[in-house]
């Protein structure tokens, strides 16, 4: 491994694990900040390459942070799929942990029932940042619509996810999007 390559592994790391603390809602509410870094910083990934990274694990039974390893893996092979997936494993998961104790003991607390009511609508802006960062890449209407479909499915409705994926899927298969 070259020494440049060992710097941008250590960089992504580094961002990785800040990530991991403002990851409030799970990794993909940082997807617009990677997107960022990887793509328009450093030039690790195209932006075909982001939007696939995440597509894949999306579409992949397992936990959706493997999207991260993904892009660790498209950018730097398996070393920068440690890189990014420990870095944004490695606070979060200590930190969920510990505050979740604390949380959960002190549930009656009118602060702590305040924070939680304060996080919603952040992680929901989280998400919608994240929605547009992954829609705007792809040129045409289609997929600006599709992904307001889905999200009003999501939320208004009890239609499971992997029906939604599915369709989504089909409809690519199509050529419609």
């Amino acid at each position: 491994m070259s020494g440049a390559m060992s710097t941008e592994l250590l960089t992504l790391f580094g961002h990785f694990l800040l990530l991991s603390l403002l990851s409030i809602g799970g990794a993909i509410t940082v997807a617009p900040d990677m997107h960022r870094v990887m793509v328009n910083q450093m030039g690790l990934l195209t932006d075909a390459q982001f939007n696939a990274s995440i597509a894949i694990a999306q579409a992949s039974p397992g936990p959706n942070v493997l999207f991260v390893a993904v892009m660790g893996y498209q950018a730097a092979g398996l070393t920068g799929a440690a890189a990014t997936l420990f870095g944004i494993m490695l606070p979060s998961t200590t930190l969920a942990l510990a505050a979740a104790r604390w949380g959960h003991a002190r549930r009656e607390w009118r602060a702590v029932q305040a924070f939680k009511a304060g996080m919603a609508p952040i992680v929901i802006g989280l998400l919608f940042a994240t929605g547009w960062i992954l829609s705007a890449q792809t040129p045409g209407w289609h997929h600006l619509l599709l992904t307001v479909a889905a999200a009003l499915l999501v939320w208004r409705t009890r239609i499971h996810l992997l029906l939604l994926v599915a369709a989504g899927a089909v409809l690519g298969a199509m050529g419609w999007i």
